[in-house]
């Protein structure tokens, strides 16, 4: 859909290594750029210094805090960035939670390459 656009970018932010890297991989499919945070306070920093992300991927559970509870301010920081949540604790009441602060999708985990594919053009990032 949008693969013709140049320059996009998608912070990950989530403590797994290999949740970073797969997602990475995955998005590279689509020619995105990735920056990797481990920690919310992290992705705050990484935000802090570069103000554009097209979306960011947030973990719920990390060392630091519940990346739903970051929602809200990410959103009023920085209101052109997509927020897709991402989490193996994947229940109704997360679901439901991480929308009402503003999140634009959530995903449990395990998933699959072609539900992150289908997320970055549901959202056209």
């Amino acid at each position: 859909m949008n693969d013709s656009m140049q320059n996009r970018e998608i912070l990950i932010v989530d403590d797994e290594t290999d949740i970073r890297f797969l997602l990475g991989s995955i998005l590279k499919q689509k020619n995105i750029q990735t920056v990797f945070a481990s920690s919310l306070s992290e992705a705050d920093n990484i935000l802090k210094n570069k103000k554009k992300f097209d979306c960011i991927f947030l973990d719920n559970f990390l060392p630091d805090g519940l990346g739903v509870n970051h929602i809200k301010q990410i959103k009023n920081n920085y209101p052109q960035a997509k927020i897709v949540m991402i989490t193996a604790h994947d229940n109704q009441t997360d679901r439901e939670k991480a929308s009402n602060e503003g999140a634009d999708y959530f995903i449990g985990k395990p998933f699959s390459s072609e539900s992150i594919l289908k997320t970055i053009d549901r959202l056209a990032v």
